[in-house]
């Protein structure tokens, strides 16, 4: 393989350790994620229902919303401590391996060791059952892996397990990545080049990649055959998981392509990244194009509740009839009249009245409204990369690996936004709710009240 212009990347920056970085920043991701929703007043927690499985103990505090905001720091100021801890001991490892190899690659393989001990040492951490480095978190993170992978079919499917298994779909193509850096570090690999894969190993990469869609799949798969649901709707959440397998195995198969046009037109080919002329080629090609707009459809109209791409009728039937508009700071909850008290305290923002809400949103907004049009045009540009990204037989080319590592941090940066506002639009259904719920017990209590005496007759 031609190392090109891979080979400034591989000797500064390797493989093994641009996975430890993408780790890092999601860890950083979630606990920025979990701080700001508090700064937001946003009751997270509740919300991804991590009171009702991860041990976590409310501080008992005199004020309803102090103790809400007290929980949520006792959540995200321990994933800060793990991040500062992870992140120096990356950073020492990267540090030292560019110590002792400078930028000489004819060194790099013989140091490779320091990045194999630099991972598995996060990984032994990771698994320790003594008290050190935020045990609970490291508990609580192997706890909802395991009911992600092991759960049967009749448990429970918690809206946090819901979040951890999208935000693994952002990181399929790490964990990819995880193989190929296995590959590399051991005996015969090397870090300045990708491990060829030939015969069944081709598939492992591919098999991977699609795990975290698999989980998603089945978790929608229990969600539609539960028996309290009534819709439709984990169904086509599930097809659009599905939807994903064709973009990764159809890219594996990519090497058909190559190697029946390389018979054609020599081995210039391989260098190439179109094939268009070839079937299957275009057949991959618009399984991506289906996938991100499928994918980016179910984000703004399910995932976040907003009305941009809804028909004229599902808006109708979405859009709530008894709101107001009020507008409050993220310090001052928002109270509405049409609200419960136990809901207020979580709605901050602007809650607008029916058809009056701005085009194409919602008529609860919590963040700025200069958030939603941002977020929106960024997720559907990124979800128009990441089919790509997960296509492994671009990854042969060496010219775009710096390309690919940047488009993964976008990846990452991608779902943190989207973690916002579903957060979000899980805290206003719930608040619906039980508005709907306290309005519907009034009825029913003044249903005695009203009804004729039958001694009137």
């Amino acid at each position: 393989m031609d190392l090109g212009d891979e080979i400034p990347l591989a000797t500064s920056f390797p493989l093994p350790f641009r996975v430890l970085f993408l780790i890092g920043f999601g860890i950083l991701g979630w606990a920025t994620n979990l701080h700001v929703l508090h700064l937001f007043g946003i009751d997270a927690p509740s919300a991804l229902e991590l009171h009702s499985h991860s041990g976590r103990i409310s501080l008992p505090t005199t004020s309803s919303h102090s103790r809400v905001l007290s929980s949520t720091r006792a959540y995200y100021t321990p994933i800060y401590r793990l991040f500062a801890a992870y992140s120096a001991w990356c950073f020492v490892g990267w540090s030292f391996f560019r110590l002792v190899t400078g930028s000489n690659t004819m060194l790099v393989d013989g140091f490779k060791y320091i990045p194999a001990l630099s991972s598995l040492s996060v990984l032994t951490v990771l698994v320790c059952p003594y008290e050190i480095c935020q045990k609970h978190e490291r508990d609580v993170f192997l706890q909802s892996a395991a009911r992600c992978l092991f759960s049967s079919m009749d448990s429970p499917v918690y809206f946090s397990d819901v979040v951890f298994a999208d935000v693994f779909t952002s990181f399929a193509k790490v964990l990819g990545d995880v193989w190929l850096s296995t590959c590399m570090l051991l005996p015969g690999g090397s870090l300045l080049s990708l491990p060829s894969l030939d015969g069944t190993s081709q598939w492992i990469l591919p098999s991977l990649m699609s795990l975290p869609y698999l989980i998603r799949f089945r978790q929608c798969a229990i969600e539609y055959w539960s028996p309290a649901n009534t819709s439709k709707r984990p169904l086509f959440n599930a097809l659009k998981y599905a939807s994903s397998f064709p973009v990764i195995f159809l890219s594996a198969a990519q090497r058909i392509v190559i190697l029946e046009l390389a018979g054609e037109k020599g081995r210039s080919v391989m260098r190439e990244s179109w094939h268009g002329e070839h079937p299957l080629f275009r057949l991959w090609l618009l399984a991506a194009v289906v996938n991100s707009l499928y994918s980016f459809w179910w984000d703004l109209t399910n995932d976040w509740g907003l009305d941009l791409l809804k028909s004229r009728s599902a808006e109708v039937r979405s859009s709530p009839a008894r709101y107001s508009k009020i507008t409050g700071s993220s310090d001052t909850p928002v109270v509405s009249e049409s609200l419960p008290s136990s809901s207020q305290q979580v709605l901050g923002g602007a809650i607008y009245r029916q058809h009056s809400y701005p085009y194409g949103l919602r008529p609860v907004l919590l963040y700025p409204l200069a958030v939603y049009p941002l977020v929106i045009f960024f997720n559907l540009l990124l979800r128009m990369t990441w089919s790509i990204k997960l296509s492994s037989h671009l990854y042969s080319q060496s010219e775009g690996t710096t390309v690919i590592f940047w488009l993964e941090v976008a990846e990452v940066f991608r779902r943190w936004m989207w973690v916002f506002i579903r957060v979000e639009w899980e805290v206003v259904k719930n608040a619906q709710q039980k508005s709907h719920n306290a309005s519907h017990a009034e009825e029913v209590e003044l249903i005695p009240s009203i009804r004729p005496d039958p001694m009137d007759d």
